[in-house]
């Protein structure tokens, strides 16, 4: 019946989000119509007025020919002047698709910036050193949802612990990361860091003591050291050479021809993928927050890469307070405590050991069934 259950809710959820899917594809499809109709009219207009006046050269040239007024060479020069005007018209054209994609630019820009945050800053700082983490009754329904993505949660880490966090797809793993993060403020319940109800921090202090490390890292057309810092010129360069060392890119970090001055790729073009995420980890680290959020950071990596991450992770969580989400069971293998979500819901929580222990729990049924994909 439980399976039944759970089959028939994400069957509901896939549905609902086929829905949206089909109703954003029909309205694109419908505007993109829109767009071609009138650019194949302005363009056909253009073609119809140049046709329009040879034809009008022609018909004149003959008749002023016949009357004897107008030689063969003098409506040949006619008919050329009148093709001449084909290019500039098809350059206005140009013109005018070129002021169109502007203006909807503008006023696309104009939209980002005429909007404002739903989130009210609070007044009240974090406290320094690893952070606690408390939910406590914690729901969350996103706009135009009807079911939670998050419901009633609570749990509570301690300072300086590893929280893993499991579930499949849609739980609300991310979901969590992101009111930590304080992307969006909670329906019911409240979040809390070291007894700080995050409505009431400062949210530039939640960006400075929480740190987040996903599998995508964005990387600038910009300098190492400016990549580093996020343009922030008030961390030494010899603090930047540190940790570059600590995160053990000592070698790539010799090869770049500039130094911390070298320039690099948007979107982190000639980088590896492990590179890429010890450079994400150095910013972290630079930040020394008191919260880490891993989203799988070490996916996608060959073993000997994901070797070299994992001690990168160890100097990273070293002192602090740390929540790993994880797609494979094999990656909380370092976590003090596992909570694992089902539907919104807090399945299981525990020590880690105490539950790979217990055979009753269903954290020790997935260890044995070694199914990680079971989380997907």
């Amino acid at each position: 019946m439980q399976f039944l259950q759970r089959m028939h809710v994400r069957s509901a959820l896939r549905s609902r989000g086929a829905d949206r899917f089909y109703e954003r594809l029909r309205a694109f499809f419908w505007a993109e119509m829109r767009a071609r109709v009138v650019g194949w009219s302005v363009s056909n207009v253009s073609a119809a007025a140049v046709t329009l006046c040879t034809v009008l050269a022609l018909v004149l040239g003959a008749s002023l020919y016949g009357a004897g007024e107008l030689s063969l060479g003098t409506i040949f020069l006619l008919v050329g002047y009148t093709q001449q005007l084909r290019r500039p018209i098809e350059q206005l054209n140009r013109q005018a698709q070129d002021l169109a994609n502007a203006t909807a630019g503008i006023a696309r820009i104009e939209e980002l910036f005429a909007e404002r945050s739903a989130l009210v800053d609070g007044s009240l700082t974090l406290p320094t050193g690893p952070l606690s983490v408390e939910f406590d009754r914690v729901s969350l329904v996103y706009g135009g949802d009807t079911l939670p993505a998050l419901d009633d949660v609570s749990f509570r880490l301690e300072p300086g612990r590893v929280l893993g966090l499991l579930g499949r797809t849609g739980s609300g793993k991310t979901t969590m990361s992101r009111l930590l993060f304080r992307l969006y403020d909670p329906t019911a319940g409240q979040v809390r860091l070291s007894g700080v109800d995050l409505l009431d921090a400062l949210l530039s202090d939640i960006r400075a003591r929480v740190g987040v490390v996903t599998q995508d890292v964005q990387l600038f057309h910009a300098s190492v050291r400016d990549n580093l810092t996020f343009f922030d010129p008030r961390i030494d360069d010899w603090h930047l050479r540190d940790v570059i060392e600590l995160m053990e890119l000592g070698p790539w970090f010799a090869s770049l021809p500039d130094g911390l001055d070298t320039r690099l790729a948007a979107g982190g073009g000639g980088l590896s993928a492990g590179e890429a995420q010890l450079l994400a980890f150095a910013r972290v680290f630079l930040k020394d927050p008191g919260l880490i959020i891993l989203d799988e950071a070490s996916a996608r990596l060959d073993p000997a890469t994901e070797r070299r991450l994992e001690r990168g992770i160890d100097h990273l969580l070293a002192g602090r307070t740390a929540v790993i989400i994880a797609h494979r069971l094999s990656t909380v293998q370092r976590a003090d405590e596992v909570l694992l979500l089902e539907r919104g819901r807090v399945r299981e929580h525990g020590p880690r050991a105490a539950l790979a222990a217990d055979p009753t729990s269903h954290f020790a049924a997935l260890l044995r069934a070694g199914a990680a994909e079971v989380l997907v």
